[in-house]
């Protein structure tokens, strides 16, 4: 079980301490990495089919949220720059060979980390819900760097997800090193409608399994 809201910005480790991957991932703007959401999948992440040398599972929170677990009132995300510099912070608080790390997160977490990744020299990006453009504004996207990012990526997306659905990112201008793994029916937390006969557990079954084999992938 992933344990509740943490009062420190320092990542929050799971499984081998010696294994040879750590995979760091964060939340969005809406949950911390307490939520239900990260629950299920770190377990599924954990419990899975480990690459050679095993994957430690790193999770940390953002100032915003740690700031709203604390009960203070709610505030918004942070700006940019500063949720780079948290992100940062915690890959600096692991001392992970970056080499040897793979960093990524759910919706904004992703993007900050995608923003950061090539720079960081890390070996591996992991995207859960990819916010290609925000909620009703498929105008405004947020890809001019995934045109081009080298760090080797994968995006884990619905393939309804209002951020970007299947149907439009197909289309766009992406770099060769992304990979996908398309969930069906998948809304921006990658769950699906009851008519569609797929399930929420099935999806993430499948995250997991991607993320897995994608690390299994690297070098």
């Amino acid at each position: 079980m992933i344990p509740g809201p943490v009062v420190s910005a320092a990542p929050r480790l799971h499984g081998p301490l010696r294994a040879r991957w750590t995979l760091l991932l964060t939340h969005g703007a809406g949950a911390g990495t307490a939520s239900d959401f990260f629950v299920a999948l770190s377990r599924r992440v954990l419990e899975g089919a480990a690459p050679p040398g095993g994957v430690r599972l790193a999770l940390f929170d953002f100032p915003f949220m740690r700031t709203r677990q604390r009960g203070a009132a709610r505030p918004p995300p942070d700006r940019m720059p500063a949720l780079r510099r948290a992100y940062l912070d915690a890959m600096a608080a692991l001392a992970v060979d970056p080499k040897r790390l793979v960093i990524g997160g759910k919706s904004m977490g992703g993007r900050v980390a995608s923003l950061i990744a090539d720079d960081a020299g890390v070996a591996g990006l992991v995207c859960l819900g990819y916010p290609f453009h925000p909620r009703g504004r498929p105008e405004r996207l947020r890809t001019a760097h995934l045109e081009h990012i080298a760090t080797p990526t994968l995006i884990c997306q619905g393939t309804r997800d209002p951020l970007g659905h299947r149907a439009d990112v197909e289309g766009y201008r992406l770099s060769s090193g992304i990979r996908f793994e398309w969930l069906p029916d998948g809304d921006h937390d990658l769950v699906p409608r009851k008519r569609s006969g797929h399930t929420r557990s099935a999806n993430l079954d499948a995250a997991a399994a991607a993320i897995l084999r994608f690390m299994a992938s690297l070098r």
